[in-house]
């Protein structure tokens, strides 16, 4: 069977991040969307997405396909109704669609299909940016059992201080001398060639990335996710960082979202409590306002290749758009749009032709090529939100 997942309804409710990459490439727990209905499903998906994506997420369609709503996480029960899943049937949550069965060139009318409702209490949904951390605990824990099944980790070294040994899995080349994991409260994942320099103090659930680092002496809470080539020090406590980005000193983010090519200046901090301890508000691009969290705690969201000076300070709930660059004394809006430049004292444009020469230089240095492709979905994001951008 042929499996494509497709961005669904609530891909404006996880803006920025799906400014440039599909939901299924959201990453929460230790994988991503993609990745973890890959394991499930034993095969490769493609995608349906936006247009503009499309050139670095094509579709591949067959004869027979099932089509996934990518907002829907992989649980037992729905893998099993989803490979069962014939000509003409459909699951649905409620009125959405989670799966359906398609054949090519077919049109879609629901009206003629077997519906099945879904019914189990595991459904296991990412439908707004704050799902992303907040339910990044049970993320965590569900793709270490998944990743771990059968396999045996690297000896813990005897200079580490270990709690509950048994949930914590390491994998080859991952280098951590002097720090303290205490997997107590859910399990902690070190990945492939990871490093966790001495002195650090880390609480499960929490995930380190292939060839993510964590620097000396920081302090790390459970519900923590450090995607690959990231580097990360200070403080942090549920927070979800994509890959390829750093916080590399010291500072805090809590309840907080940092997709891709992200840097945030040294003794940068957010804050993710209102000071009257009220109902966290959030920036939500489809209603071009600001959104009910339902949480009282929610910090920054930032979007991919977005970058902050030293001593930057974050209000609670604060929304940074693609390509901003902020720095500055104060704290700035606590909505930035993409492609901003500055900070509390007011925000100009920030040409794209600057933004692209620092992202080459950035990806370089991962060995990574800033390539046309990447180049046309930038600045199609720098057009598509111009509206937000006051000069």
């Amino acid at each position: 069977m042929n499996y494509i997942l497709f961005d669904g309804t609530a891909r404006n409710q996880l803006l920025p991040f799906t400014y440039t990459r599909p939901v299924a490439d959201i990453r929460i727990g230790i994988l991503t969307i993609r990745e973890k209905w890959e394991a499930h499903l034993q095969t490769t998906t493609s995608t349906v997405t936006e247009d503009y994506l499309e050139a670095q997420w094509p579709m591949v369609e067959f004869a027979d396909n099932v089509m996934i709503n990518a907002s829907y996480l992989p649980t037992h029960n729905l893998v099993k109704i989803v490979k069962g899943l014939g000509p003409n049937q459909a699951i649905f949550d409620g009125e959405e669609v989670i799966a359906f069965y398609i054949q090519e060139d077919a049109e879609v009318n629901f009206e003629t299909y077997d519906i099945i409702e879904y019914t189990f209490k595991d459904l296991f949904r990412v439908a707004q940016t704050w799902d992303i951390f907040s339910k990044n605990h049970r993320a965590i824990t569900e793709d270490y059992a998944l990743l771990t099944q059968d396999r045996n980790s690297q000896p813990i070294p005897e200079q580490v201080i270990a709690i509950n040994a048994s949930q914590i899995f390491i994998e080859d080349g991952a280098v951590l001398p002097y720090c303290s994991l205490n997997a107590s409260e859910g399990p902690i994942y070190i990945g492939k060639n990871a490093h966790i320099m001495e002195g650090a103090l880390i609480r499960g659930p929490f995930a380190l990335c292939e060839e993510a680092t964590v620097k000396m002496g920081a302090k790390i809470y459970g519900g923590t996710t450090i995607g690959p080539h990231s580097k990360v020090g200070g403080e942090v406590n549920n927070a979800v960082i994509f890959g390829y980005s750093n916080k590399g000193h010291d500072g805090f983010i809590g309840n907080t979202v940092i997709g891709e090519w992200c840097n945030l200046g040294a003794d940068t901090n957010t804050s993710n409590l209102k000071n009257n301890y009220a109902e966290v508000r959030l920036w939500d691009y489809q209603s071009e306002g600001f959104a009910r969290t339902g949480l009282q705690f929610c910090g920054l969201m930032m979007g991919d290749h977005s970058k902050c000076g030293i001593n930057t300070m974050f209000n609670t709930g604060t929304v940074v758009g693609v390509s901003a660059n902020i720095f500055g004394s104060g704290f700035p809006r606590n909505f930035i749009p993409s492609f901003s430049w500055g900070g509390s004292a007011g925000l100009t444009t920030y040409k794209t032709a600057k933004a692209f020469e620092v992202a080459k230089v950035v990806m370089a240095r991962r060995k990574i090529t800033f390539d046309k492709t990447t180049e046309a979905i930038l600045q199609q994001v720098f057009e598509d939100t111009a509206t937000y951008r006051r000069d």
